[in-house]
């Protein structure tokens, strides 16, 4: 199975169970608002980075093909930026 695949895996069972349901090496807090949904497969690592809303809703702010150990600076500025589009 695919990175693409994989992560929508996920996403769909964060739909079917909620975000709360999901073990630790699927999602990790970043700092702030700021998630980390963490996918692994045979085609190497891939993040995306996310959100909640009060209205139970996740919003996927940024995703990635993980090629170093830690989170690429320019990944989480680019999270932040779309953050504050849509969050208040």
């Amino acid at each position: 199975m695919g990175l693409r695949a994989r992560l929508l895996r996920l996403l769909e069972s964060i739909e079917n169970v909620g975000l709360e349901a999901l073990p630790e090496p699927h999602a990790k807090h970043l700092s702030g608002k700021l998630w980390e949904l963490r996918v692994r497969a045979q085609g190497g690592i891939a993040r995306g980075i996310y959100v909640t809303k009060a209205d139970h809703r996740v919003v996927i702010l940024h995703v990635f093909a993980k090629k170093s150990r830690r989170t690429p600076l320019r990944a989480l500025a680019i999270a932040r930026e779309r953050m504050k589009q849509v969050t208040p």
